[in-house]
């Protein structure tokens, strides 16, 4: 619990409606995106900007009070969890767009700003922001870039990493950090990728400078339907083998298709096993001959029937189904678990078979929704919470996907970060001087370990309570470190 007297020092640094302590108040922030973790946070502080910010954080690190931050509570890894004993710093105040340079293409805006918002206002000089996860109508910018979120066009555009220039940045102590350059380059260590992807356990960001692109002359999206999923799988590795890059190569399987045609109306049809939705963009005759080589490709490949789409209307309409598969499984399910992975694009059809294979061993259904095009899944498990060990279910099903994953040669996630949700997989993912670098990268930042405590890398002896501390050459690692 927080004493009485930090608090009375937090009310002083904020205007009286940005400091939250009252249960009622407290309840909508007590998960994010992952609902199934919840703890109700001591208080929530709403800093209005930068310096409320800097004053918050330097009050905390002289208090030794840890801090979580928090965006729009979008995320599904846990990673915005409220931690006893801490302040919960939502971000969501600090929402001005600075500037738009229409010349340079950039655009400066604060961590609250939604990532949708961004390409609104540049849409005047044509340009957009790129990375558009699903969640783009809500989530924030600050949140992206604390995650490195992608987005059903990340494939040919890159992630968040890819699109940003600069960072303002607090460290605990209430050091300014400026990461980055608004040039192509910056001297030193690459600290802009260190900090993009780090989850909040850093620095605090204050504003953000993001690449924004010219919108393309012309998109156009194909619609391949496969009797198959792993048939559906391989045609994805073709595409690329082809020499084509995508704007977006999307894949949904058949409990993910007929969710979303039932709520959207997209246009699919509902008597497939997988659908692919292929786009490519640029110039018209670019976006032509791709067209072209697109289709040749997805009939090569087995596919049942394929279908361009004849409008902007209708290219709208087909990723409008996609992006809204996630609300629309919640149709199935009272409750499902959305995973997130990435593997290489070649072990897409052996490690499609082998999740319907645990479906079967565990009795829970899969909707499979994924950036099939860089390997990024997304299998929703779905459960119902009302029946007894079907959670537990549900995430040991969940532990083994991603474990799947990384005997595969892919990582434990894609863009939904590590939080609190996959903390145990990075015992599995790395080993133990990996893990050691990553603490001292942490600590090198915040010695006193109060930025979102306990998320993202484990400490040594979590991995070791856990069972997960890999033995080479028979010798097991650390043994001066207790088992359970």
């Amino acid at each position: 619990m927080l004493s009485p007297a930090f608090l009375s020092k937090l009310r002083s640094l904020l205007p009286a409606h940005c400091v939250l302590n009252e249960r009622e108040d407290l309840l909508p922030f007590e998960s994010d995106g992952l609902a199934v973790y919840r703890n109700t946070p001591d208080v929530v502080a709403l800093p209005e900007d930068e310096a409320q910010v800097a004053a918050i954080l330097k009050l905390c690190h002289a208090h030794r009070v840890a801090v979580v931050a928090r965006g729009a509570g979008t995320g599904l890894s846990g990673g915005a969890l409220p931690v006893d004993g801490a302040v919960l710093l939502v971000l969501s105040k600090l929402n001005r767009i600075k500037a738009i340079d229409p010349l340079a293409r950039t655009a400066v805006v604060e961590p609250g700003v939604r990532n949708l918002a961004i390409s609104e206002a540049a849409a005047v000089h044509n340009l957009y922001y790129a990375p558009d996860p699903s969640s783009q109508i809500a989530c924030s910018i600050g949140g992206n870039v604390a995650e490195n979120s992608g987005g059903v066009h990340c494939l040919k555009y890159g992630l968040t990493v890819h699109n940003i220039l600069k960072l303002r940045a607090w460290t605990i102590a209430g050091q300014l950090l400026e990461i980055g350059s608004e040039s192509l380059d910056s001297p030193g260590y690459d600290l802009l990728a260190l900090l993009t992807g780090s989850e909040g356990m850093l620095a605090v960001i204050t504003e953000v400078t993001v690449k924004l692109l010219p919108r393309p002359e012309r998109a156009q999206v194909v619609l391949a339907a496969f009797d198959d999923v792993a048939t559906a799988g391989a045609a994805v590795g073709n595409i690329i083998a082809a020499g084509v890059i995508p704007a977006g190569l999307e894949m949904m399987d058949r409990l993910a298709i007929q969710a979303a045609e039932a709520f959207v109306h997209a246009g699919y049809p509902l008597d497939c096993a997988a659908l692919l939705l292929c786009e490519v963009d640029g110039v018209n005759e670019e976006v032509s001959d791709d067209i072209y080589i697109v289709r040749e490709v997805l009939e090569a490949s087995g596919a049942t029937e394929i279908r361009t789409a004849e409008s902007e209307q209708e290219r709208l309409r087909f990723w409008a189904g996609r992006k809204a598969a996630f609300p629309a499984v919640g149709r199935l399910s009272p409750d499902y678990y959305c995973m997130d992975g990435t593997i290489p694009r070649t072990q897409l059809p052996h490690v499609l078979a082998r999740i319907s294979e645990m479906s079967a061993e565990y009795g829970l259904a899969v909707a499979n929704v994924f950036h099939a095009g860089d390997g990024n899944l997304h299998p929703l498990i779905l459960f119902d919470a009302n029946l007894p060990g079907e959670l537990e279910k549900a995430e040991a099903f969940g532990s083994r996907i991603l474990e799947l994953c990384v005997e595969a040669g892919g990582t434990i996630t894609g863009e939904h970060g590590v939080g609190l949700e996959k903390i145990k997989q990075m015992c599995v993912q790395f080993a133990i001087p990996e893990l050691t670098r990553f603490n001292e990268v942490k600590t090198a930042f915040d010695p006193d370990t109060l930025l979102n405590p306990g998320k993202a890398v484990p400490e040594l002896h979590r991995c070791a309570e856990w069972g997960a501390m890999r033995v080479h050459d028979g010798q097991l690692p650390h043994p001066e470190l207790p088992r359970f």
